[in-house]
């Protein structure tokens, strides 16, 4: 049958609404319980779950959060990054620089890039302007001044989106590596050399994530706190997946890809669509996604520094962790499409893939459904669960400080994790609720207020269980892998 119905338009919009009506069964149930008084969500947060058949599901359950963190821990403490490689064995490589309205900003962005511990004649780079209606067009012109002879720039006639624009550069692309920067990042004089490395040295590797760093992190609370986070989510999260060769994703703010293992499927890649609404976000962990399904390792390197800026008020933040949350929800899905066959002959770590791949999945149904209950539990028990509550935060902000306090010995962490956490379980946490049920919306959220900066520019210049609490935080920064 040719013409099917809207929701019959491929594989992954069947499973969405399957996740999406196990998620809302569990929840249903859950209210139904508490509100029947068959369950008190509260005790069950202080204490075990009661028995079910002589078996306590809730210790069961702790017992399992805990032993996955151990896991986790074990794997980052594992991690070793790979050596630079020399001139002679580093690759052709493109650096695709994608903009929307970003403005002044594009400038030092190239400069750092072109500033880089890099054989000149081994480098390429390409600026792609999407279309921006601000004067982005210009500052990219005044870097091609500066760098004549060794910068490409490409204009797209109307804003397309990032892909779109990433192909353009693909598309004239010379290396047998491409590295994708964010128009709003720098990276640092080695990064590109560390970046590469791996691709250079390892023939089972097709991908490379970056360790992204706030680059604004001076302009107020929410940088500070989102430094701390993302020091967790790289030096913790992708440091434990890359022993292995599994980063679930290369952040888009900075990646390379080896050339031979994506460029076949990005036919696919450019034209993905979700329940018949093209994909313009969550790029980057599509790539990643391609990258694992053809058997490649994908890995982190912790010196290929780039500093990024974030948003610094929280509408912003709002609205980027959204975006990332809506990505993780599809490509989550994708990635159950392909982890439960034999993906990677021949090498390691595909199994860890499928059991994290796995709990993703647990996590977008249980763990969604639970924030009902527990919302309804708060509304009819307050102050017992908010003092649960309180002590899960506490809890769940210990690991990104400690990872924060041994990575860069320094108290930092300690003073903006605790905030973050409080922020993320009492304000953020519907978040990746509303990200499930809202998945299918595309928009890029952030794209306006960085035109009104522009527009300045021109003128001027859950946490669930107590003893889920630290896993909690894991798993709340793992979501924001989708970048990004």
């Amino acid at each position: 049958m040719k013409n099917k119905t809207y929701f019959l338009r491929s594989k992954i919009d069947h499973l969405y609404f399957w996740v999406l009506a196990i998620d809302l069964t569990i929840a249903a149930s859950l209210l139904f319980s508490r509100l029947s008084g068959r369950v008190h969500l509260y005790r069950t947060l202080k204490h075990p779950f009661p028995p079910l058949f002589g078996i306590r599901p809730g210790a069961a359950l702790a017992l399992f959060g805990m032993g996955v963190l151990a896991w986790r821990i074990w794997m980052a403490w594992r991690y070793k990054a790979c050596a630079p490689a020399s001139d002679e064995d580093l690759p052709v490589v493109t650096v695709v620089v994608p903009a929307f309205n970003e403005g002044r900003q594009v400038l030092p962005t190239v400069r750092s890039v072109m500033e880089s511990n890099y054989p000149p004649h081994k480098m390429q780079v390409i600026c792609v302007d999407d279309g921006s209606v601000d004067d982005t067009w210009h500052w990219m012109q005044e870097a091609l001044k500066e760098y004549p002879d060794r910068i490409q720039l490409l204009r797209q006639p109307a804003n397309s989106g990032k892909r779109q624009a990433l192909m353009a550069g693909f598309n004239h692309a010379v290396g047998s590596v491409w590295v994708t920067i964010d128009s709003d990042s720098e990276v640092l004089p080695d990064t590109l050399r560390h970046l590469v490395s791996p691709l250079a040295t390892n023939p089972k590797v097709g991908a490379v994530a970056g360790n992204v760093r706030v680059l604004n992190r001076a302009d107020g609370a929410i940088p500070k706190m989102m430094e701390v986070f993302f020091t967790a989510g790289f030096d913790f999260i992708r440091a434990g997946q890359s022993v292995y060769g599994g980063v679930f994703c290369t952040p888009g703010a900075l990646s390379a890809y080896r050339v031979s293992v994506i460029r076949a499927q990005l036919k696919g890649w450019v034209k993905q669509a979700f329940l018949g609404t093209p994909a313009t976000i969550g790029e980057d962990r599509a790539l990643t996604n391609l990258v694992l399904k053809s058997g490649y390792r994908v890995v982190y390197q912790r010196e290929a520094i780039v500093m990024t800026k974030i948003p610094a008020a929280f509408r912003g933040l709002r609205r980027m962790l959204l975006r990332w949350a809506r990505s993780n929800v599809r490509e989550s899905i994708v990635m159950l499409t392909f982890v439960i066959r034999n993906f990677r002959k021949g090498d390691g770590g595909g199994g860890w893939i499928r059991f994290l791949s796995g709990l993703q999945m647990f996590r977008l149904t249980f763990g969604e459904a639970l924030k009902v209950g527990i919302l309804a539990e708060f509304l009819m028990k307050p102050l017992p669960t908010f003092r649960v509550l309180v002590i899960g935060c506490l809890i769940s902000s210990l690991l990104p400080a400690a990872v924060y306090q041994l990575r860069y010995r320094t108290w930092f962490g300690w003073l903006w994790a605790v905030p973050y956490s409080f922020l993320s379980v009492f304000i953020l946490s519907w978040i990746s609720l509303w990200a499930l049920m809202s998945a299918s919306r595309s928009s890029w959220l952030t794209r306006d207020l960085q035109t009104s900066r522009a527009a300045c520019e021109q003128g001027s210049e859950t946490s669930g269980s107590l003893a889920f609490g630290a896993l909690a935080s894991v798993e709340k920064i793992e979501v924001s892998q989708n970048a990004r």
